[in-house]
């Protein structure tokens, strides 16, 4: 590959199409599909509590809850895509093209440029509530990560047990939303994609009832004919509606097994194959290069890549917590085959 094409899609690191969504069951999951055309090494980040976070215009934190996430693999600082604190606090950033605007900095706010809000948000905050109440001070600054990593823009999905809001930088402020629904992809903004559910009101997991004709005797020749009409395409308009569906009509016991697998296979309803979104470039396509699930409850990061569909795990608990050097694990691409003969 060109190494100035390579260098271009640095820039545009987060410029992708991805779902997020939360999950209940006995315990909370949250994660997503990280859907780009090229991976950049990305690797599992444990920030334990007394690693020193650097921001821009703020004051550093020296000591905070340990976080555990999946990062890009190009500094010693964490990017993190998505991340999970040990309080269950969870949060994913998702490209937000031609709508995220990020501003300059205002005097009495805290000014904090975007790469920095995952761990400012994890470090200070333990539940959604709180975040809540942070962000009416927060500013999000237009200021590159380095000359050769600008900003991309970005919209997140905020989650804990019990509730979930979106956060848009939009060009007449923050905006924060509550998000009754757990998901979240790309564009239009929010509001618009929460507002679209009420074209699908009609679907059903059920079989539905013949309301064309009293005079017709029209057969149910499938099952599933409940959800005729609900989209299929990988745009992010339809994988917001699709993933809702799935996960509002999603059932599993409630067992750690049963509810990390479910939660997988939601959001497999919306995965991208490699080949099916042509990107403008000769043999480059958008897929999902990995797919996360995190039990906020427990600390504990499960994920699958695209080469490597068997589920990989990392506990919080099973590292020191209490140090100031980042934890590091590459993620496992190829694929691991389960021979029985």
């Amino acid at each position: 590959m060109n190494p100035g094409l390579l260098k271009l899609r640095l820039f545009n690191l987060c410029d992708n199409m991805c779902t997020g969504a939360s999950y209940l069951t006995k315990c909370h999951y949250f994660g997503r599909n990280f859907d780009y055309e090229i991976s950049y090494n990305e690797r599992v980040c444990i920030t334990p509590r007394n690693y020193e976070f650097k921001f821009k215009k703020i004051p550093d934190i020296k000591s905070h809850h340990a976080i555990i996430g999946i990062a890009a693999g190009i500094d010693a600082y964490p990017l993190y895509y998505d991340a999970c604190n040990e309080k269950g606090l969870a949060i994913a950033g998702l490209n937000f093209a031609d709508n995220a605007c990020y501003l300059d900095e205002k005097e009495g706010m805290e000014n904090v440029t975007p790469f920095e809000f995952i761990p400012y948000v994890l470090s200070k905050a333990t539940t959604v509530g709180e975040v809540k109440e942070l962000l009416k001070k927060v500013n999000l600054v237009n200021i590159n990560f380095s000359e050769e990593l600008p900003l991309s823009p970005l919209h997140w999905l905020i989650s804990d047990k019990n509730e979930s809001i979106v956060v848009e930088p939009l060009e007449d402020g923050l905006k924060v939303y509550d998000n009754p629904a757990g998901v979240l992809t790309n564009n239009p903004p929010f509001d618009k994609q929460l507002f679209n559910l009420n074209n699908y009101r009609h679907l059903s997991n059920k079989t539905p009832e013949n309301t064309f004709s009293d005079d017709l005797d029209l057969d149910t020749y499938s099952r599933g004919m409940g959800a005729i009409g609900l989209p299929g395409d990988l745009s992010s308009q339809s994988r917001f509606v699709k993933v809702s569906f799935t996960k509002e009509n999603s059932f599993c016991s409630g067992s750690e097994q049963d509810s990390v697998s479910q939660f997988f296979h939601i959001l497999a309803s919306v995965e991208q194959q490699n080949g099916c979104t042509f990107i403008n470039d000769p043999d480059l396509y958008e897929y999902t290069i990995y797919t996360s699930c995190y039990n906020t409850d427990e600390g504990i990061l499960y994920y699958k890549t695209y080469n490597n569909s068997q589920i990989t795990a990392v506990k919080l608990s099973g590292e020191d917590l209490d140090s100031n050097e980042l934890i590091n694990y590459i993620l496992i691409n190829e694929e691991q085959v389960n021979f029985i003969n």
